[in-house]
């Protein structure tokens, strides 16, 4: 019998009104809410929480909330990376972020994805009498110490190469290379950081 979860996870059509993906979502989203629910200082609560959302968390990562995220157990996030203030990850496809990023507010992964016919993207009846309909995705990487600054979408399929910048408001369509600026809409790159970026003399 076809597996819905392990098609949606190697990017192909799929079916996400399935008993299995419906249970994890509504999991997923009972625990964003009660990660927004609970305050700053208690920190115990909060780490009890993002922990079972987010089992692939490493040791330092905090995320400021409020968070909204779809699955939470298809997304990777490596040590001592920070994100403020509304983050959004749609993990349908495997989110992976590295290690020490920075999150500015409002960001937004997105690997959902759905046709660009409407006949093929239409909600529709199974035969159970079931509305549902055919969605994609496709994987998010963030390398290692990049920063991903506010209101910036990254969409599916797209990798920020380590140790990049993505402007403000920027929406990130296509890889960014390692140790590159980026920003716009659609976000491209404007020059390659060095050691003239330098603002700490050693």
């Amino acid at each position: 019998m076809r597996n819905e979860k392990e098609v949606m996870l190697k990017g192909e059509l799929y079916d996400p009104n399935v008993k299995e993906l419906i249970d994890l979502r509504t999991k997923a989203h009972r625990l964003s809410f009660e990660y927004n629910q609970t305050l700053d200082s208690d920190d115990e609560k909060r780490k009890e929480i993002i922990n079972e959302l987010i089992p692939n968390l490493g040791e330092g990562a905090y995320l400021q909330g409020p968070i909204q995220v779809d699955y939470g157990c298809f997304t990777t996030i490596g040590e001592r990376t920070y994100a403020n203030f509304n983050l959004t990850i749609l993990d349908t496809c495997p989110v992976k972020i590295g290690n020490d990023v920075f999150i500015g507010p409002n960001v937004s992964l997105l690997t959902a994805m759905h046709p660009l016919r409407w006949q093929e993207r239409n909600t529709y009846y199974r035969d159970d009498n079931v509305l549902t309909d055919k969605e994609y995705g496709k994987p998010i990487t963030i390398e290692d110490n990049c920063w991903i600054a506010g209101n910036v979408t990254i969409c599916g399929g797209v990798t920020v190469g380590e140790g990049s910048v993505i402007g403000a408001g920027s929406v990130v369509v296509k890889d960014i290379p390692a140790n590159s600026l980026a920003a716009g809409n659609p976000c491209r790159v404007i020059r390659k950081i060095t050691n003239k970026d330098r603002m700490i003399n050693e």
